[in-house]
């Protein structure tokens, strides 16, 4: 194995192995870039690692079931041969099944009060049953939870929720002087007690938003991994997505590229290494902008990745850096030396 470059961070997730603290760890990138299997496998390193993990799929387009070869569901079903791992997916965008539902009554009704006392905020529905089950896996015996979630806008949407959330409470209450009467009326509509009861339950989810806010802002227990390959639409939307969350003051300091490749000299192809040539540009570009990152990069493989034991595999090389072989000499240079 080459000898890594003195002060460089560790090509490897071996930071995120070591971080004890970490309780939520998303996992996003562009479509297709293979999110889920980078997900799937940091989820297995860290049970290998002896922790207690939930790997959650909250892209509506679930992977999950496929990825492993085994069903998942709403419910958290463990993993079979992988000890401490467990599997759940949900989609934000449907409601929840009921008994997820019941779990939390006032973040469940919360997007239909505010829709319905006249406030606009698109994507309260997916939000707040998001909120409602990250509440719930919250209660529940696992050390982290490692999120499979959905492109990158729609991720960042979600992300972006929780302050918009408290934003719409305060236009919520500010109302109350003026229109007292109207709040009065929607209390009653929706059985919630009074006007009093209503704004109680208003203030919880606020209190629960603050909550939210908190932990995803604290970078000893949240942090995100982008997920990428080396060509220039995924590598400028990974660029976008790190200025989002920074802007948000959230955590990224890892990043995997992924499907990149590694020729062999022993059978020269040509398309290869047109391929290679082009991906060392881009991977040269991620080198120099986010150089006190963990860049983790990771091989195009002949097969896909799917089911346990191939699983398995591919998440081992999570852990060692990757090495491409030495460039080939020019041949005119090659010819001229002594």
């Amino acid at each position: 194995m080459a000898a890594l470059d003195e002060g460089v961070p560790d090509p490897t997730i071996q930071n995120i192995l070591d971080q004890d603290t970490l309780k939520w760890i998303w996992v996003s990138g562009k479509g297709g870039v293979g999110k889920t299997t980078c997900s799937s496998s940091i989820a297995i390193q860290l049970a290998k690692a002896g922790k207690k993990v939930l790997l959650m799929s909250t892209d509506p387009a679930h992977n999950l079931s496929d990825a492993f070869a085994q069903k998942f569901g709403a419910t958290p079903t463990a993993v079979e041969g992988i000890p401490n791992l467990k599997c759940m997916e949900i989609d934000p965008e449907e409601q929840l099944s009921d008994k997820v539902s019941q779990l939390d009554e006032t973040m469940a009704g919360f997007g239909s009060l505010i829709k319905n006392s006249g406030l606009r905020l698109p994507g309260i529905d997916e939000a707040t049953t998001l909120f409602s089950v990250i509440q719930m896996v919250s209660k529940m015996d696992h050390d982290v939870t490692v999120f499979d979630t959905a492109p990158t806008g729609h991720t960042v949407r979600l992300l972006q929720m929780p302050a918009m959330i408290q934003r719409a409470i305060e236009q919520f209450t500010s109302v109350d002087s003026t229109f007292g009467g109207m709040i009065s009326q929607v209390s009653t509509m929706f059985d919630l007690g009074g006007k009093e009861g209503l704004l109680d339950k208003v203030k919880q989810v606020q209190k629960t938003m603050a909550e939210l806010v908190e932990q995803f802002q604290n970078p000893d227990i949240t942090t995100f991994v982008c997920v990428c390959i080396a060509e220039f639409l995924s590598i400028y939307e990974t660029e976008r997505l790190i200025q989002q969350l920074m802007e948000m003051d959230l955590d990224v300091h890892n990043i995997i590229v992924n499907q990149l490749i590694v020729p062999d000299p022993a059978a020269p192809c040509t398309m290869c290494n047109a391929r290679f040539g082009i991906q060392q540009k881009y991977l040269a570009q991620v080198d120099e902008l986010y150089d006190d990152f963990h860049i983790i990069k990771l091989p195009l493989l002949p097969s896909e990745v799917r089911q346990l034991p191939q699983l398995e595999q591919f998440s081992d090389q999570l852990l060692q850096p990757l090495v491409f072989p030495p460039p080939k000499p020019d041949t005119e240079d090659a010819a001229s030396s002594p």
